[in-house]
């Protein structure tokens, strides 16, 4: 009989639903257990063999109840919850055999896998029951519409001793091709939408973070801007890529908002649709945000007196850049730059540009810029660079700017960071060694090379946007 929608709203608060029937039935029991009580009440009290059957009945009942318990503990089995009417409670198993007996035990590993099915019904029922056959446990699921089949990306829970290669095999043997894998880590455990949302958070707040918001959506790849192609009377013109941008396997193109293109390389794996589309809609949402860096800054004290602002700086910061090229002598431009520098307008326009980096200033309270440090993305590398002016220099503004820069790169996810110098800038050497880093060196023609691999727990700078930390005397924040 089906209940009506009061009964089952009742029943899913845990609150059992009674009906007029079972009551009648309850009713009736009892009157005949009282006369069945009343007839043998009689017969002990007025029958010849009274106290023999009222022993008997105690032995009867007591031989009952010792068999109803090892019945119960052999058969060690609950009534279904539609039986009773109960709740089941949360969290907790039910009664009767250990339905976890081939659950995953011990130490598991964690799995990012893609591969490509039928796009007929079945396909990946048949892969989720061979990964179940092997104690894998799905986490999440993504799926990825192709022409001719469907690329399901999967988050994986599996047990430690299973290799990656073992997983593979079971899901060609379901059906499975094109299948990838590799090893994922706690990161991965945040759902897409969360994932995406965040990085657009990111990107909104600062233009430089763009770069790495695709990498971080697209996986390991190397992500490369070019500039706008220089037209023949002066000023630029964009690539020669299409608004949409363009999809061609493992490489896709996409239209800067300034003109250039953004070229996104990922052999190993090609990009699907959704990809793409993720991808071009990241870059739609920073054209139309337009230019834009974060403002905060920090006012520090030197040791010998004097303040100076370090802030995040742009292209608006280009006159005030050339001012600073104009004061530093040939030698100091020449560390810096390897060699004569020609065009300087050229040089700083890219080294401003959010797009292709990150650039710290430092000021003085006159506003005149008297350092700058940068954070260029290079393709799946990150390099950095600095140039402070003669007369700043030797007081530790170098080390300060090296230190959050670095302490930037760690935030951003890098796995390393490399200075280009020559082998007699002792100055960038020593702040280099400073960071307190595993150091790599590589001296090619009098070209010094130094690259940190970069450990989180040691890198003591600051970070762009954490606390201040104290240097020289004072520290404000604004």
């Amino acid at each position: 009989m089906t209940r009506n929608v009061s009964d089952v709203t009742r029943t899913k608060h845990g609150r059992p639903v009674h009906h007029w029937r079972r009551d009648v039935v309850e009713l009736a029991a009892l009157f005949t257990a009282v006369a069945v009580a009343d007839a043998v009440a009689n017969l002990v009290g007025h029958g010849p063999d009274g106290p023999a059957l009222l022993a008997a009945s105690a032995v009867a009942l007591i031989a009952t109840a010792a068999f109803h318990t090892w019945w119960s503990r052999r058969h060690g089995h609950a009534p279904p919850t539609s039986d009773t009417d109960a709740r089941p409670l949360p969290g907790k198993q039910q009664a009767g055999p250990a339905a976890g007996a081939d659950a995953v035990t011990g130490e598991s590993t964690l799995w990012r896998m893609r591969t490509t099915v039928k796009d007929e019904p079945g396909s990946l029922a048949a892969l989720c029951a061979a990964l179940a056959g092997q104690r894998v446990d799905i986490l999440s699921l993504q799926t990825h519409p192709l022409a001719d089949g469907t690329v399901d990306e999967f988050l994986l829970r599996a047990p430690a001793e299973l290799a990656g290669s073992g997983i593979t095999r079971e899901v060609a043997l379901a059906g499975g091709s094109d299948t990838w894998i590799e090893r994922a880590d706690a990161h991965d455990l945040v759902d897409a939408p969360t994932r995406v949302l965040g990085l657009a958070t990111r990107t909104a707040l600062d233009a430089a973070e763009l770069p790495l918001a695709l990498r971080q959506l697209l996986g390991r790849c190397t992500i490369r801007s070019l500039p706008a192609k220089p037209a023949a009377g002066g000023g630029r013109v964009p690539q020669d890529v299409p608004v949409e941008g363009v999809l061609e396997d493992t490489v896709m193109r996409l239209r800067a908002p300034e003109g250039g293109v953004i070229t996104v390389e990922r052999p190993y794996l090609p990009f699907t649709p959704t990809e793409f589309a993720r991808a071009r809609a990241l870059v739609e949402l920073d054209a139309r945000l337009g230019p834009r860096v974060p403002r905060s800054q920090d006012v520090l004290t030197l040791p010998e007196g004097n303040a100076i602002t370090v802030r995040r700086a742009d292209t608006g910061d280009l006159e005030a850049a050339k001012a600073m090229h104009e004061r530093c002598s040939a030698r100091t431009l020449g560390m810096r730059y390897h060699g004569p520098v020609g065009d300087a307008d050229r040089y700083l326009k890219h080294l401003l540009s959010p797009r292709f980096g990150r650039t710290l200033a430092v000021q003085t309270p006159s506003g005149r810029i008297v350092g700058l440090g940068h954070l260029l993305w290079d393709g799946d590398e990150t390099e950095v660079a600095l140039l402070v002016e003669d007369a700043w220099q030797r007081r530790g503004v170098g080390a300060e700017l090296l230190g959050r820069l670095v302490a930037m790169a760690v935030e951003a996810g890098c796995a390393s960071v490399y200075a280009v110098t020559q082998s007699s800038n002792t100055g960038m050497v020593a702040a280099m060694r400073g960071l307190g880093l595993p150091l790599d060196y590589q001296i090619e023609e009098g070209t010094l090379v130094i690259t940190a691999r970069l450990e989180t727990t040691a890198v003591s700078a600051l970070p762009p946007y954490a606390e201040g930390r104290e240097f020289g005397e004072e520290i404000v924040r604004d």
